[in-house]
Order: structure tokens, then C-alpha cells, then sequence
């Protein structure tokens, strides 16, 4: 058996866990250096009985917690009273059509959809999620529609390990083609010609995005031609359309580096270069007329430039700058309009939107006043226009839509989300603190509370975030399934690490490789900063991570266990070592500049100092609950496991010790907009169980 046998009954407060049987697996490093992984069996998701585990890790939690099935229906239907549920997004126009998307009472799923000339002509529906979903346990999906808006490629997964089915729709008939295409990891990005479109495939072991093939309509997807192989492995590739639709990009990338090359979207022949791959040189590559491209790079620019260089030439020792490199403002992205450039920028860690005009480059700047929000350019498919639309939000004002004229000057607020029942944004407080961490660096760190409720005498509740890798910026967002927290008193920090691009491109590099342990410290110094200025109570802390962040709960949680009195890790990369060494499976070789190259002793021997699975020893740890997807093909599921496996022989205290794993899910757990706000419920009552928080 893979599991002691459990009773199935709710009455036994002091039921045991599974235990995993151990079945010791020697792995050898290239450098001589021995492990032994009493859990490598875990890893056979078609093992019965590595199911059998999962599905006895889930019964025990929900035994365990048997006693708050009420509390987590309260939750759940408290946060998702505050969805309105026939909601839709902002049209936005392109051509002679609106698009928009829109949800009904009940429906777990978008409904794709469009006007034409007008939005007072009747609706037509391009795709309707809750059709679409009928029977499946599981969907993600979206729309690309062709140039001409007759037809719609319908992308869709089934099961949560992003491999997609691509099926057409005729929007004149309502007739699906009899065109499909399985297992891509894309988007389909349209010829102008409308017969055809691109897209990339993945290597089925690794799932690096290894070709860009051409489906051309009418034909058998077998017969698509293979348009670019990437062949170097530590590289993966995708698609994509310049702004002005004139070009088709081929980008291909890692990390620390990435290049591009481009065919003409009206007549496609064989992919150009831009420049070759380059280490530590990023770019990409856009069109907005004329006979110029313009390059978004890193190169001689930590915090990144914009170049222009003729298509005709556009090798490095033509580039110009546009927007040259500053050391200061960490240029996040650009947005090309026939008459301007909208950029976005990161100065001291807050967003600013600026215009310029390209007939005189003349400029000016927006303006954002909270002390701590997230301004970003939004969706602008249309090219000629002097309208930008950007989203603004803030931990305390619930996700806006503007429409900001760049000629007049004049901002429209066309939709504020709403959040229904008693919510009033004056209620509550947010705050920005540049926290001083252990090297003398200033951590920005965003923090929300109940004004009514806040007392800053240490006697509160806290809960931290972070991400921290990849060079993600974590945005001081709005949620409001985040007011069931603060509503009942909790004080909600999220901290801006290095490992993202908060502070800008040094930001990233300060975090990432052999300075990785910086997003940990940095993670443990704004937690202790909330406990020693009286924010947080120092028995009341509590912290959660997804992913490359669970891997930041795993570090914490072995470095200061005695900071947190409770830990959530959300489909968490743990197993550091075993990963990056299996050059068969996804995060690997094209992540080695993230982490680190374990064929390289001293990379090696800095992730095994700090890897949570292999630094996991007999002490006390916080309570935890772990989560994650057996269908996760970013962050395979017996990562997680594993490490619950293993504490469970270790750890030297009574607390709470969970695996959850979502059977029919991946890497982004429940699909549907209330299946996984039930994942969140569970979340939220364990934590307010331990508090002792029963309403």
C-alpha cells in the first residue's frame, strides 16, 4: 500500500496521516555527490498508488477540517456575494466592430462576444464558455479573431496542462470548420490573407515550445509545414503580430536572453533575423509603420531602452534610441499608436504612464496619487486612434478602465469592477514602506487594513505576500475575496522582493541565481518589520506563495520557521535540485539562468543550499497547507507531495500539516470564476481555524 489504511469517518479529531512508504532512490549528481530520495516514486502520476496517496492526503485534510465545512460555505458565498455575476468587460472597437466579453448569473465561464457598427446593433456570440464546459471538470480558453472578422480560432484546454485544441468557427454561419489542431501552446496569430495562421507546438517531454508550424484552412493538421525549429534546448519559441499587422514575429527566448525574426503577415516567405541570441541581451520587436522596427532591449540597458532600426538593417549597429536607457526609471512596456507611443514606467517602485507624440516628441505625463496602486497600459488592438485605454487599481479602489484622450488630455473612467453588498472604499487604509532589509537595500512593501479594526499595538493578524522570481513585479492590486480577511480584522502586506522588477532591471538580477537568497531574506525582513513596528502580532503572521513563490514559502519556512505561525504554498516549485537536473521535464534547461546550472558545481552547491525539499530537518515548522494539480504541467504535482511526505517524518511539532491536491486541475488550480473561489474558502478557514475565527 502507498498509504496507511484511514477510517472514513469525521469523528476522529486525532485520525493519523498518510504515511507514504518509503522507497529509498539514490540520485548522483555529475559532481560525485549522492542524494537519497525516499519519495522519487511519487513522481509516476499513472502509478494506482501514487493516486491512492493523493487521494488520502485529501481525504485527511478533509477530515481534519471536517469541522469547518460550514465556515468555508459562509466564505465561499460571502466572497462570491460580492461578484456581480452578469457582469461584462469594456467593449473595445476594432474596425467596424466591438468586442467584449460577458458572464451570466450562474455561468462559471465567460461568453465571448461582438456588436457591429454599434453598440445598440444586436449581439452576435463568438463563443460561449458555459456551452463549451458542459461535462468537462475543467476549461480555460479565448478567442483569435481573423482580420477580416469572419472567422474565430476557438483555444481551449480540457484538462489544466495547457496543451490546446485549436477548432474554427465561421462567425457568418455559426459553422465549425472541420480544421483542428491539437496540442498547441499558443496563440493563432492570423495572415492577412485569412487563410492561414501560426502557431507553436511543444516537445511533448519537456514541453518546450520547440516549432512554429503554418495551418493553412481546409487542410489536415498533419500536413502543417514546420516554419522554424528551435534547436538549441534551452531555448523556447512563440508568435506573435506587430501592432500595425503588417509583420508576423517569431520570438524566441530564455530568461536572461531571447531574439526575434519576422515575415511579412501579407505575403509570408521564410523567417529574417533581426540579431542572434546574445547571453544577458533581451529584445523584442514591434512595427507602427513606415520602414522602421522598433526594439524593446536590455542590451547596455538594465532597466531596458527603445531603439528603432530600418527593417532593411535592422542589425545591433543600426539600433537608435527612442527612449534612451536612465538609470532611475525601469521602462516596463510600450504601446504604439499611429501618432504615439504610450509608455509605461517604474520609478521607486510605482507605475507612471507617459505619452509622447512622434510628429514633434512632445510629452507628458500621467498622474496617480495612492500611496501604493498599479497603473498599466491596457488591451489597444486598434492602431489609429488617439484613445488609450489603461486599468488602474489599488489595494483599496477595485479595478478600474479608462479611456484617456492623448490629444485632449481627457481620462473617461469607463468602468470601475463592482463590488457588490456593504463595501466602501473609504473604510479601509493602504500604505507604502520601504522596509530596511538585512544589506542596507529599502524593500518596498504595500499594506492594507481596516481602518475600524487596525490598532497598531501588535495585536493584529497578518497576512504577507510575495512571488519574487522571473522578474514579475507583484501589483498592489485590489481583491475582494481579500476583504473576508481584512473585514475580520487582519492587516494584508504584500512585499515587493527582489526577484521581480519592482525597483527595476537590478532589481531582478539581485534576486535571481547566485543572489537568490536575497528574495528570501528581503521576504523575511518585511515580515519581521510588521511583527517589531507593532503592525502584526508576533504569534499571528501568516504567509502564502504560488509557484516560484511557493518556492519562497519552502525557503522562508526553513530559514524562519519561528517568524510565521502558519504557511500557505500554492503549487510550489520545492525540489529545487531534482528539477533542474532532469533535463526531461518542464522548468529546466531553459530556466538554468534563473536558477542556476546544476552541472556547474559552485551553481549547484548555492541551489542545494537553500533547495526546501533537501534543507528540510527535525525542528518545528508553522502549520501548512500545501496545494497543487495533479495535471500541473509547470509544477509537477509530486513536488508539493514529496515535501509533505517528507516533513511528515521530521518535523518535531503538533501543528497542522496539509496536501491538497486538485485531481482535475493544473498548474492554476479550479477553472471557473466560483469552483476555485472554493480553494480559497478552504484556504481562508484554515487559517482562521488556527486563530480560532469560527465566523
Amino acid at each position: 500500500m502507498a498509504c496507511s489504511p484511514q477510517e472514513s469517518t469525521s469523528s476522529l479529531p486525532d485520525l493519523h496521516p498518510p504515511v507514504a512508504e518509503i522507497t529509498p532512490y539514490e540520485i548522483t549528481s555529475k559532481h560525485g555527490d549522492k542524494r537519497i530520495d525516499n519519495y522519487y516514486w511519487l513522481n509516476d502520476r499513472e502509478n494506482p498508488k501514487v493516486i491512492d496517496y493523493l487521494t488520502a492526503e485529501n481525504q485527511y485534510l478533509d477530515t481534519m477540517m471536517a469541522h469547518t465545512k460550514g465556515f468555508q460555505e459562509k466564505l465561499f458565498n460571502e466572497m462570491r456575494s460580492r461578484i456581480k455575476e452578469d457582469d461584462s468587460s469594456v467593449p473595445y472597437k476594432l474596425d467596424d466592430y466591438y468586442y467584449y466579453s460577458r458572464y451570466v448569473e450562474g455561468g462559471e465561464y465567460p461568453i465571448y462576444a461582438r456588436k457591429k457598427g454599434s453598440l445598440d446593433a444586436p449581439e452576435e456570440i463568438i463563443m460561449d464558455g458555459n456551452e463549451l464546459g458542459k461535462g468537462k471538470s475543467f476549461l480555460s480558453f479565448w478567442t483569435s479573431i481573423s482580420p477580416d472578422h469572419n472567422l474565430a480560432a476557438i483555444i481551449m484546454d480540457t484538462v489544466g496542462r495547457n496543451f490546446y485544441t485549436v477548432m474554427i468557427k465561421d462567425l457568418r454561419t455559426g459553422e465549425m470548420l472541420l480544421d483542428q489542431i491539437e496540442n498547441i501552446r499558443s496563440n493563432a496569430v492570423w495572415t492577412n490573407d485569412n487563410k492561414s495562421f501560426y502557431y507553436s507546438i511543444p516537445d511533448m517531454k519537456t514541453l518546450r515550445n520547440y516549432q512554429i508550424k503554418r495551418h493553412i484552412l481546409g487542410e489536415y493538421a498533419t500536413q502543417d509545414e514546420v516554419v522554424f525549429e528551435e534547436k538549441d534546448q534551452t531555448l523556447s519559441c512563440g508568435v506573435e503580430k506587430t501592432k500595425s499587422k503588417k509583420y508576423i514575429i517569431i520570438g524566441s527566448g530564455r530568461t536572461d536572453a531571447s531574439y526575434a525574426m519576422y515575415l511579412d503577415a501579407d505575403n509570408p516567405g521564410k523567417p529574417k533575423l533581426i540579431n542572434p541570441v546574445q547571453d544577458n541581451v533581451q529584445y523584442s520587436v514591434d512595427h507602427a509603420g513606415g520602414d522602421k522596427f522598433y526594439i524593446y532591449t536590455n542590451r547596455d540597458a538594465v532597466n531596458y531602452r527603445l531603439v528603432e532600426a530600418p527593417i532593411s538593417n535592422p542589425e545591433i549597429g543600426t539600433w537608435k534610441d527612442v527612449i534612451p536607457h536612465r538609470s532611475d526609471i525601469f521602462l516596463e512596456s510600450v504601446d504604439y499608436f499611429k501618432d504615439y507611443l504610450a509608455i509605461q514606467e517604474t520609478k521607486e517602485g510605482l507605475a507612471n504612464i507617459r505619452i509622447i507624440k512622434t510628429a514633434d516628441n512632445s510629452e507628458h505625463q500621467m498622474e496617480f496619487e495612492e500611496p501604493a496602486y498599479y497603473a498599466g497600459l491596457g488591451y489597444n488592438p486598434a492602431f489609429d486612434t488617439k484613445i488609450l485605454r489603461y486599468s488602474y487599481t489599488s489595494l483599496t479602489t477595485p479595478n478600474s478602465t479608462y479611456d484617456y484622450n492623448m490629444e485632449s488630455r481627457e481620462k473617461t473612467l469607463m468602468k470601475e469592477q463592482p463590488v457588490l453588498g456593504d463595501f466602501n472604499k473609504e473604510n479601509y487604509q493602504t500604505e507604502r514602506i520601504m522596509v530596511p532589509a538585512r544589506d542596507g537595500k529599502r524593500i518596498p512593501m504595500s499594506i492594507v487594513y481596516r481602518k475600524d479594526t487596525f490598532k497598531k499595538d501588535g495585536s493584529s493578524p497578518g497576512w504577507i505576500y510575495s512571488y519574487g522570481s522571473y522578474g514579475s513585479s507583484t501589483e498592489s492590486a485590489f481583491s475582494s475575496t481579500r476583504l473576508s480577511l481584512l473585514d475580520r480584522g487582519f492587516v494584508y502586506a504584500i512585499a515587493h522582493i527582489r526577484g521581480g522588477q519592482e525597483m527595476g532591471g537590478e532589481w531582478y538580477e539581485d534576486g535571481k541565481m547566485m543572489n537568490k537568497k536575497n528574495t528570501f531574506f528581503d521576504f523575511i525582513d518585511c515580515s519581521k518589520w510588521l511583527q517589531d513596528n507593532n503592525y502584526v502580532a508576533k504569534d499571528k503572521l501568516f504567509a502564502s506563495g504560488g509557484s516560484a513563490g511557493g518556492l519562497l514559502m519552502g525557503a522562508v519556512t526553513n530559514m524562519a520557521p519561528e517568524v510565521y505561525r502558519g504557511v500557505i504554498s500554492q503549487v510550489a516549485f520545492v525540489d529545487v535540485i531534482t528539477t533542474m537536473e532532469d533535463e526531461t521535464i518542464p522548468l529546466t534547461t531553459f530556466e538554468w539562468m534563473e536558477w542556476g546550472n546544476p552541472n556547474i558545481k559552485e551553481q549547484y552547491d548555492y541551489m542545494m543550499s537553500y533547495s526546501p525539499y533537501d534543507n528540510l530537518e527535525a525542528k518545528d515548522y508553522p502549520h501548512l497547507l500545501l496545494t497543487t494539480g495533479l495535471h500541473d504541467s509547470q509544477v509537477q504535482y509530486w513536488e508539493p507531495a514529496k515535501y509533505v511526505a517528507k516533513l511528515r517524518t521530521l518535523k518535531t511539532d503538533n501543528n497542522k500539516l496539509f496536501l491538497y491536491t486538485n485531481m482535475d486541475a493544473g498548474h492554476g488550480g479550479a477553472s471557473g470564476r466560483f469552483e476555485s473561489l472554493k480553494e480559497l474558502a478552504r484556504e481562508y478557514a484554515f487559517v482562521f481555524d488556527i486563530l480560532g475565527i469560527n465566523e
